[in-house]
């Protein structure tokens, strides 16, 4: 229920509602009447095609396209094997801190044998066990997010794909344009063609010369 409607409802004018309801159907009924007139095609309206300039050359555009996208999947590809050689070398120098902290571990563990009673040894060697869980861990994610890197460097592959098969289309339609080509082709030159008419007998304008004009012209030449 509109606002309108609860206003003539709490003043008790029924027959206002009804009215309210009437108006809002008519309007309804209009906006669908207009949305289809909108819609509607009619057979009269002229169609007329693109100029042959570069901005509708299909060919080409399709070809721009095609190229666009190879430079721009190989710019991707060389990015990508970028982030994977440098997510490899940090893994490698995350080994090496591994390496250095296992050993630091094993001699904080000798000297915690040797000097029980000594608590910072305990405590250093708890915090390079945290390190190394750390570490570790760091380790881990590098290798998960270069196995991630793979798996877009295949996905890329499906753009060459997609690319082979523009290509194929761009050679398809080339291949019907040098087919039409042939089916109209003539063997006279058309520069040594009779140029057609403009008008003809049965067009709708006024330039058309009917039968009738065409005597009165005989029987004027005809009379000098």
């Amino acid at each position: 229920m509109t606002q309108e409607e609860l206003d003539a409802l709490m003043a008790g004018g029924l027959d206002d509602i009804d009215e309210i309801e009437d108006e809002v159907n008519e309007t309804e009924v209009n906006n669908k009447k207009n949305e289809n007139k909108d819609s509607e095609y009619t057979e009269d309206e002229p169609i007329t095609p693109p100029p042959a300039d570069d901005k509708h050359k299909v060919v080409a555009q399709l070809d721009e396209v095609t190229k666009e996208s190879e430079e721009k999947a190989v710019e991707i590809l060389e990015k990508m094997d970028e982030i994977s050689a440098t997510i490899t070398d940090t893994n490698e120098k995350i080994q090496k801190i591994i390496e250095f902290l296992n050993e630091q571990k094993e001699l904080f563990t000798k000297l915690h044998n040797a000097f029980p009673h000594i608590k910072k040894f305990e405590e250093e060697l708890q915090k390079i066990d945290e390190m190394i869980q750390i570490a570790n861990k760091i380790s881990e994610e590098n290798i998960n997010a270069e196995n991630e890197i793979f798996t877009v460097m295949d996905i890329m592959q499906y753009q060459d794909i997609h690319r082979q098969k523009i290509e194929r289309v761009i050679n398809i339609m080339r291949a019907l344009i040098k087919y039409m080509n042939r089916l109209f082709e003539g063997k006279i030159e058309d520069e040594k063609r009779v140029k057609s008419a403009k008008h003809l007998q049965g067009d709708e304008t006024e330039e058309v010369v009917s039968d009738e004009d065409i005597e009165k012209l005989l029987a004027e030449f005809g009379a000098k």
